[in-house]
């Protein structure tokens, strides 16, 4: 699937994080998502909170495995371990880059480093695994 092939895929299957996710860019490697933090994704002290991080991987991954296996809706995570490694700034976009490492017939397996626009700097690095339901 392409980047216009993706962003049509969330729009349809996955509207709950259409308005919040874009897909920023796709490669061979993996997808790019971007997430632009509004005030339900921070935490007190200013921050954008885990699981708003945690979301931006999980489904970074799971974009990237459907760039390259098609719309299977049923993938799903199996496995997820997730470092936070620094504080995001709350007033610029993250980047989820997700890079697929091992794609095989029933499992994928890949990771996500979360970074802030501008910025080298990881602030979160996500292990995931994600099942692939058999073709019928």
């Amino acid at each position: 699937m392409d980047h216009a092939a993706l962003e049509t895929f969330v729009a349809q299957e996955f509207a709950q994080v259409a308005d919040i996710l874009s897909v920023h860019a796709v490669s061979e490697a993996g997808v790019t998502l971007k997430l632009t933090p509004t005030q339900a994704h921070l935490r007190p002290g200013g921050t954008v909170s885990g699981p708003s991080m945690f979301m931006l991987a999980d489904v970074a991954l799971y974009l990237a495995i459907l760039s390259r296996i098609g719309p299977v809706a049923l993938a799903v995570t199996t496995n997820a371990h997730i470092d936070f490694m620094r504080k995001p700034a709350s007033d610029a976009p993250l980047y989820g880059e997700a890079t697929l490492l091992k794609l095989g017939r029933s499992l994928a397996v890949g990771q996500v480093a979360i970074r802030n626009a501008g910025s080298d700097d990881v602030l979160a690095q996500a292990s995931m695994t994600y099942a692939i339901p058999p073709k019928r």
